[in-house]
C-alpha cells in the first residue's frame, strides 16, 4: 500500500523566472500542481471535520444550558441524562480532533515536500546557487529552503484553516448569542433606548478594540523577528564553518579569533533578542489583561438582565459560553498575532529569496560586462573547442584579459600561464558557462563530455565509491574499475575502503584529494579536461605521474591546465599566455 507520505512526483517545469514573489504567488502553485487532487482532497476532509467540530460546539453550548438548569433545579434525572449524553458525544469529538491534526500535518508535509523540490530545482538549476554565492545576493539559502519552507507551509495551513473555522464558529454563535442574549433597554433622559442583540455588540467591540491595541503594540515584532531569523542563521553558519575547517584553524592557532567572531555574531543575537523581549513584554501585558478581563466581562454585561429575572442560571452560563466563543472568534487576530508575525517574516524571506533566484539570470543579462551580448557559449558540430575574439571582464564591466583565438583539438595539451589575477581561472569558468562577463564566443563540440577539476575537488559525504564516481551515481562504475583507478593514482591504501562512508574531505590530505580527483578523471574519461591548479599539492614525482597517466590512459582527451610551475611546460605541447588588461595597457 502506498504511504500517504510517498514522495510527490515533481513534474512542474515552470522556469524559475515565472515564480511570483507575492504572498499569493507563493501559496497558489501547489494547489494547481500535479498533486492538486491529494491536496484538495485532504483540505476538503479537514474542512468537513472542522464543520463537524463547530457543530459539536454548538450542541455543547445548548447542553450547557440544560446541564446548569438541572443543577439549579436539583433535577437528578435530567442531570444524569445530560452526563450520559456528554459521555457518548466526547469520544466522537476526540476522534475528530485527533484526525483534524493528523490530516493537517499530512497535508502540511506534502506541501512542504512539493515546495522543497521546486525550490531546490530553481536554486540548483542553471547554476543559480553558484551565482547567488558568487555575487552574494542572499544570505543562508540553506535556511530558507530547510526552515522557511517548512514554517511557511505549516503556518499558512494553520492560520487559514483556523480562520475558516473561526468564521464558521462566529456566524453560528452570533445567532445563538443574539437570540438568547436578547435586547437591552436603557432609560436615558426620559427616553427608552433598546439595543437588540446587545451581547453580540459588546463582544465585537471588546474584541475589535483589543485587536487594534495589540496590533499597535506588537507590529514592530514583524521586522524584529525577520532579523532574528537572519542572525540565528549567520551564527549557525559560522559554527559549521569552524567545524568544517577545524584543522586549519587549529594549525593557525585561530581559536581566539574564531571565538571572538562567534561572540560578535552571538552578540547580534543577544541584542535583537532583547528587543524581542521588550516588545513581547509590552504585548504580554496587553494580551494577559485582555484574556483575564474576558473571563469576567460577559458576566458584567449580562448581569442586569440576569438579576432582573430574564435568565435562568443555565441560560446565563449558555450566554457566557456563547459570548466567550463569539469574543474569541472576534479575537482571532489577537490569539494568532504571534503566528502572523512569524508567517509574515518567513514570507518576506521567501519572497526575497525568490526574487534573488529570478534575478540571477537578469543580473547577468543587464550587467555592464554583458551589455554587448556577453560571452556566448555555442555548441557546434565539430571535434575541437575554439575561441573567437574572447575578452574577459569583471561583473562591473572592468576589462580583465583578452584571450588569443585558440583551437583546442582532441589529444592536445594546453598550459595556461600568467600572473595571479590575470584571469586564468576565470577563463575556465567561461568555458564552463559560469562566467558571462565579457565579450566574444566559445564554440564547444555538441555532445562533448567536459570535466572541470578545481584545486580542491568536491567530495560528497558518503561512501568512498560515491566520492570517486561523483557527479555520476556510484553504481555507474564497477568496484573493480574503481579499485584500478585508485591504484593508478597511487591510493593503494584506500582500495579496500570503497564501501566505507565518512566525510572524506576530512580524512584525505590535500595531496590525496588531488590524486582521488585524478582517479575520478580516469573513470569518467572526458573529451575535454580543464585542470585549475589541480596538482598544486603534489610533489613533482606524483604530479608527473598524474600527467603521464592522463596522457597514456586518455590519449584523445584534450587537456587545458592552469598552473604556475614551470616544470609543467614540458608536459604540455601548447601554451596560452594571459596578461592582465591593466598591465597590457600600461605596456
Amino acid at each position: 500500500m502506498t504511504s500517504a507520505l510517498t514522495p510527490v512526483p515533481e513534474r512542474d517545469d515552470t522556469p524559475p523566472q515565472s515564480f511570483s514573489t507575492s504572498a499569493w504567488g507563493l501559496i497558489k502553485p501547489y494547489w494547481v500542481s500535479e498533486d492538486w487532487k491529494a491536496a484538495w482532497g485532504l483540505l476538503v476532509t479537514i474542512v468537513v471535520i472542522n464543520l463537524l467540530i463547530v457543530g459539536f460546539n454548538v450542541w455543547f453550548n445548548s447542553w450547557n444550558a440544560k446541564f446548569y438548569n438541572a443543577l439549579q433545579t436539583k433535577d437528578v434525572a435530567q442531570y444524569s441524562h445530560q452526563l450520559l449524553l456528554f459521555s457518548a458525544a466526547v469520544p466522537f469529538f476526540i476522534v475528530m480532533a485527533v484526525y483534524r491534526t493528523y490530516l493537517r500535518q499530512m497535508l502540511e508535509f506534502r506541501w512542504r515536500q512539493w515546495l522543497t523540490t521546486r525550490y531546490l530545482r530553481a536554486w540548483l538549476g542553471e547554476a543559480a546557487f553558484y551565482r547567488i554565492e558568487r555575487d552574494r545576493l542572499a544570505d543562508n539559502p540553506d535556511q530558507r529552503i530547510s526552515d522557511d519552507l517548512q514554517s511557511f507551509a505549516s503556518n499558512t495551513l494553520q492560520l487559514t484553516l483556523g480562520l475558516f473555522s473561526t468564521l464558521v464558529t462566529l456566524f453560528s454563535f452570533i445567532t445563538i448569542l443574539w437570540t438568547i442574549g436578547g435586547a437591552l433597554t436603557m432609560h436615558l433622559s426620559g427616553s427608552a433606548w433598546t439595543i437588540p442583540g446587545y451581547m453580540v455588540w459588546a463582544a465585537g467591540i471588546y474584541a475589535i478594540g483589543g485587536s487594534y491595541i495589540i496590533h499597535k503594540v506588537g507590529r514592530s515584532l514583524i521586522s524584529i523577528n525577520y532579523q532574528q531569523q537572519r542572525v540565528e542563521a549567520d551564527f549557525r553558519f559560522g559554527l559549521i564553518r569552524v567545524r568544517e575547517n577545524a584543522e586549519p584553524i587549529a594549525l593557525y592557532d585561530g581559536v581566539r579569533t574564531e571565538h571572538a567572531g562567534a561572540e560578535h555574531i552571538f552578540g547580534r543575537i543577544r541584542d535583537n533578542w532583547w528587543r524581542i523581549m521588550k516588545y513581547t513584554r509590552r504585548l504580554s501585558v496587553v494580551t494577559t489583561f485582555y484574556a483575564q478581563a474576558a473571563i469576567i466581562f460577559p458576566f458584567v454585561v449580562a448581569a442586569p438582565r440576569y438579576f432582573s429575572g430574564a435568565y435562568t442560571l443555565g441560560i446565563l452560563m449558555q450566554i457566557v459560553d456563547a459570548f466567550g466563543t463569539v469574543s474569541g472568534s472576534f479575537s482571532w487576530f489577537i490569539d494568532n498575532y504571534g503566528s502572523l508575525v512569524s508567517w509574515r517574516a518567513t514570507t518576506n524571506r521567501l519572497r526575497e529569496f525568490t526574487r534573488v533566484i529570478q534575478s540571477t539570470h537578469l543580473r547577468e543579462a543587464t550587467s555592464p560586462a554583458t551589455e554587448h551580448g556577453g560571452i556566448n557559449l555555442h555548441y557546434v558540430d565539430s571535434d575541437s573547442l575554439t575561441t573567437s575574439d574572447l575578452e574577459l571582464a569583471l561583473p562591473n564591466g572592468t576589462p580583465l584579459a583578452a584571450i588569443a583565438d585558440i583551437t583546442v583539438k582532441p589529444g592536445s595539451r594546453w598550459l595556461v600561464r600568467g600572473p595571479s589575477g590575470a584571469g586564468k581561472s576565470t577563463l575556465l569558468r567561461a568555458f564552463a558557462g559560469l562566467w558571462p562577463f565579457g565579450d566574444g564566443a566559445i564554440d564547444v563540440p555538441v555532445g562533448a563530455h567536459t570535466m572541470f577539476v578545481p584545486q580542491q575537488s568536491y567530495l560528497p559525504i558518503g561512501t568512498l565509491k560515491a566520492a570517486l564516481a561523483y557527479p555520476a551515481p556510484e553504481e555507474t562504475f564497477s568496484d573493480e574499475a574503481c579499485r584500478d583507478a585508485l591504484r593508478l593514482a597511487r591510493l593503494e591504501g584506500y582500495v579496500e575502503r570503497l564501501g566505507e562512508s565518512t566525510h572524506w574531505t576530512r580524512v584525505l590530505s590535500p595531496g590525496e584529494q588531488q590524486r582521488l580527483a585524478c582517479a575520478r578523471i580516469l573513470l569518467h574519461k572526458p573529451d575535454f579536461l580543464f585542470l585549475d591548479e589541480a596538482t598544486s599539492a603534489l610533489d613533482p614525482a606524483n604530479e608527473a605521474n598524474i600527467y603521464r597517466l592522463l596522457t597514456e590512459r586518455l590519449p584523445k582527451t584534450a587537456i587545458m591546465s592552469v598552473a604556475h610551475r614551470e616544470s609543467l611546460a614540458a608536459l604540455h605541447n601548447e601554451v596560452l599566455d594571459i596578461e592582465r588588461a591593466d598591465e597590457r595597457a600600461a605596456a
